[in-house]
């Protein structure tokens, strides 16, 4: 059974940081391409971030989070991270993990970021 389990989420003020993780367990990692979503409340979920599978994985980010956000991977560790930093109120969601492979996806139970003063 393949599961994905994210933390790092908590409450943080505005202009500060945190790195979500992902571990994945029950495949093998680097088949996975990764990502990040978030859903605020009363809105749909949105990507925020992906990265492809394999070693060098090529990354891509929404207009709102970039140069803001990084993801990255460690296949050894099977996870993955979202380094959030500049951290704004509208960026207060429940962020979840998705990987996906071979026309399977999974999907984490999200870990809750708020941003708030």
């Amino acid at each position: 059974q393949v599961q994905l389990v994210e933390s790092g989420g908590g409450l943080v003020q505005p202009g500060g940081s945190l790195r979500l993780s992902c571990a994945a367990s029950g495949i093998i990692f680097n088949w996975l391409a990764m990502a990040w979503y978030r859903q605020a409340p009363g809105k749909q979920r949105e990507l925020v971030a992906s990265i492809t599978s394999g070693s060098g994985g090529r990354t891509n980010y929404a207009d709102s989070v970039k140069g803001r956000f990084t993801i990255s991977r460690d296949n050894a560790k099977n996870t993955v991270y979202l380094q959030m930093n500049s951290l704004k109120p509208e960026d207060t969601a429940v962020y979840y993990c998705r990987g996906d492979y071979s026309g399977s996806e999974y999907w984490g139970q999200g870990t809750q970021v708020t941003v708030s003063s």
